[in-house]
């Protein structure tokens, strides 16, 4: 009988945390949220649910303790996991703030365009870049819609960590990346149904 993978979602106060605990175990995992560093440090996975400004959720995440786990897991090549904001947080900075992210992907951060309606609310097509359409990340995924809610979006300076994008308010922006261990989505899969619910377990699968 395989060991369902055991899961922490991070509660540093910017997250939505029941929601991820919820859609990683209907996903397979074993989860449970926690913010305390060693308890985490248990766990085969990381979980970083963004709810919000993204300063805040980077002076909150390292007021509680856990981005220094956070960066020793990335370091370590264990996997981490960023839903909305908390892939953000993986980029170098933001126009949301003067606080530097984790820098572990390239680029910046920015507001939609003007004239764009924000927030990005509500179901669209997630689409695999163009090096990335047999990703097995997308298998059950690709073309299918999935639910996003945010106002700013990525704009990396190199595009080999992208997996999918999606179009909107004028921006092809990147929606689910992934560099190593680490992987993140604009989009919220833990809300997004079957579709969202297959990504995760398609990612958990990889793990081994």
């Amino acid at each position: 009988m395989t060991v369902a993978p055991r899961v922490a979602v991070l509660d540093y106060d910017a997250g939505n945390v029941r929601s991820a605990k919820r859609g990683f175990d209907a996903a397979g995992g074993d989860a449970f949220i926690t913010g305390d560093p060693t308890v985490a440090d248990g766990a085969d996975v990381l979980v970083v649910p963004g709810v919000g400004h993204f300063s805040s959720c980077l002076a909150q995440l390292r007021r509680s303790g856990l981005e220094g786990l956070l960066t020793a897991w990335i370091e370590a090549a264990r996997p981490v996991f960023g839903i909305c904001v908390g892939m953000q947080l993986l980029y170098d900075t933001s126009e949301e703030g003067d606080e530097p992210g984790l820098g572990l992907l390239p680029g910046h951060v920015e507001r939609f365009p003007v004239g764009a309606r924000v927030p990005h609310l509500g179901w669209d097509v997630v689409h695999p870049s163009a090096h990335a359409g047999d990703d097995p990340l997308l298998e059950g995924v690709a073309g299918e819609r999935l639910y996003f809610v945010h106002s700013y979006y990525a704009v990396p300076r190199e595009g080999e960590h992208v997996v999918a994008r999606c179009a909107y308010g004028g921006v092809d922006f990147p929606c689910l990346v992934r560099e190593g261990s680490v992987v993140g989505t604009q989009f919220h899969p833990e809300k997004s149904g079957p579709v969202g619910h297959r990504l995760l377990r398609n990612w958990l699968a990889s793990l081994g």
